[in-house]
């Protein structure tokens, strides 16, 4: 199987490598060493300010979006949260179960967020803004610059939730003065699922050490008096963090964030012009390089996976809900190259010669 969805993705030999070894005693020097280096790491990639500090948490990018609403937000924050599809419904979803005020400005599904989604809220007291950078469901990938300005403005508390986005598209912690940056280990990390990892800034900080977490689990002021030499307060997902370190080694060897990116961006580039042609449109008015979400014009896109998965060996992402029948996505993280894509297309190109799509 050629594995072409948003995660989990496709792993190297490397990361599988020790995925394959026996997972080892964590409380010693050895483990203290490798996540530190993590913490090292993400930081870079992340350009986040020097006196941030990094929390991996064993559990989904779900578990950081969580955890992030419960240790630096409060029922006196006016929160603002973008809404363009299912992971900006978590995000409402969390504020309204934690009993956070907010306003949702919601946005059609494949609809890029402008100036004028922005303008009636200048001014009007909101203390924190929350988005998903990169609304995988839809494919859309908002205007960090936009927001940005707009929170530097309003002296907003920014939460960016970069699970998808991390490593596939620009971002810039400091420049941008974000406040959080939530990203997962199974996207371009390229890791198996398990591992939720969050950037905090001196401002999120503050926070935190202010904050009372109902949940001792998700209690960042716990995570960081232990993350200071190097450890967690419970048994973490050891295997993972490990392939975690292998890869963000692997990444600054070769060349750094910025080649990363651009391998990326390469790949969803070739993929895009190779599809020209075929019965499918492009459905979001804003691309990452992370994944191309399609609407087919002629069969249910959940027909198009299955066919690919029963019959060519090949994973497509689905959708859900309403958008089951109406998009499908392809996936540019992971270990995958031109050759891969070039079988995709062909699979899609013998769909289309048998009359399928």
């Amino acid at each position: 199987m050629i594995n072409f969805t948003v995660g989990p993705v496709q792993s190297n030999e490397s990361v599988r490598a020790v995925g394959a070894e026996q997972v080892p005693y964590f409380r010693t020097s050895e483990f203290s060493e490798v996540m530190l280096e993590n913490e090292r790491l993400v930081k870079k990639f992340a350009k986040a300010p020097d006196d941030s500090k990094v929390v991996f948490i064993t559990g989904s990018g779900s578990a950081g979006m969580e955890t992030s609403v419960m240790n630096t937000l409060t029922s006196q924050d006016k929160a603002l949260v973008v809404n363009g599809g299912s992971f900006g419904q978590r995000f409402v979803e969390l504020l309204r179960l934690h009993k956070i005020p907010y306003t949702e400005i919601r946005l059609k599904p494949g609809k890029a967020l402008r100036a004028e989604h922005l303008e009636p809220y200048e001014g009007k007291g909101y203390t924190a803004f929350l988005v998903n950078k990169h609304e995988t469901s839809t494919g859309v990938h908002y205007d960090m610059e936009l927001i940005s300005g707009f929170c530097k403005r309003n002296s907003l508390f920014m939460i960016v939730d970069c699970v998808s986005t991390f490593l596939a598209d620009p971002f810039d912690m400091r420049e941008l003065a974000a406040d959080v940056m939530i990203t997962g280990s199974q996207k371009a990390l390229a890791c198996p699922p398990g591992v939720s990892v969050l950037v905090l800034s001196p401002k999120a900080l503050g926070r935190v050490n202010e904050a009372s977490c109902v949940c001792q689990y998700f209690d960042l002021k716990i995570a960081l008096t232990n993350m200071e030499r190097g450890q967690t307060p419970w048994t973490p997902a050891v295997g993972i963090l490990r392939q975690i370190n292998v890869r963000l080694k692997e990444i600054e060897d070769n060349g750094g964030v910025e080649k990363e990116i651009a391998r990326i961006g390469g790949l969803a580039a070739y993929f895009r012009e190779k599809i020209k042609g075929l019965p499918f449109e492009i459905v979001s008015e804003s691309l990452s390089n992370a994944v191309t979400p399609l609407h087919p014009v002629t069969v249910s896109a959940y027909d198009i996976f299955l066919r690919m998965k029963d019959e060519y060996g090949i994973w497509i992402c689905p959708n859900g809900g309403e958008m089951k029948d109406l998009i499908f996505r392809v996936g540019h993280l992971g270990d995958l190259t031109k050759e891969d894509y070039d079988k995709l297309v062909a699979a899609f190109r013998d769909m289309q010669k048998k009359g399928f799509i």
